[in-house]
């Protein structure tokens, strides 16, 4: 009677569908969350992106201020997440070439090609000291070129980081080049020597 039963048991399908999709739900649940997690992040990057585009626009144009530009970018980032932080840096260089290089040294003595307390070098910043980069901080002035970067740290929207061992915000880079109107007189660099 036993042994019946037994066979009769191992030999229902009833309950088939309930155990497969018991083992299957928790990955089909793993995948919707990551493509909310996915999706969220390709909109959050694209409201980036587009309050990036339009500070652009109002810093090569000359209208505003940095102060003012900066507001607008973090009341929009703020507006559309208020638990984000936003950071702007703003650099601004003589030309396209000096973007995110060290400053030029103008004379050069051993070992070659590595600046040493010898060596002269335009100070491009104006800050008395060889820098790395030789952008000086803000929007700079007639005809200068600006790197303008958002980075921009949010919580996730879903609980993602904490069942996988991810951070719980995620960050977004977003940056761009421009070059503002050349309606006034440019300054020089000077040159220092040690």
């Amino acid at each position: 009677m036993i042994a019946r039963r037994l066979r009769g048991f191992f030999a229902d399908r009833r309950g088939a569908t309930l155990v497969e999709f018991a083992l299957i739900s928790p990955v089909l649940c793993m995948l919707l969350l990551g493509f909310i997690d996915l999706g969220y992040r390709s909109y959050v990057s694209s409201v980036v992106q587009g309050a990036l585009q339009e500070a652009a626009r109002n810093a090569t144009v000359g209208t505003k201020t940095g102060a003012q530009i900066d507001a607008l970018v973090i009341s929009r980032l703020k507006s559309f997440s208020k638990y984000s932080t936003p950071v702007i840096n703003k650099t601004s260089y003589s030309d396209y070439s000096g973007v995110q290089m060290p400053e030029k040294i103008t004379s050069d003595t051993a070992p070659v090609g590595v600046y040493n307390s010898t060596d002269c070098y335009e100070d491009a910043n104006n800050n008395g000291k060889y820098d790395l980069d030789r952008g000086k901080t803000g929007l700079g002035g007639a005809d200068d070129v600006v790197y303008y970067e958002i980075v921009l740290t949010f919580p996730r929207i879903v609980p993602l980081g904490k069942i996988l061992g991810f951070s719980n915000t995620q960050t977004i880079r977003a940056a761009t080049v421009m070059q503002n109107q050349p309606f006034a007189a440019r300054s020089v660099p000077p040159v220092l020597c040690k």
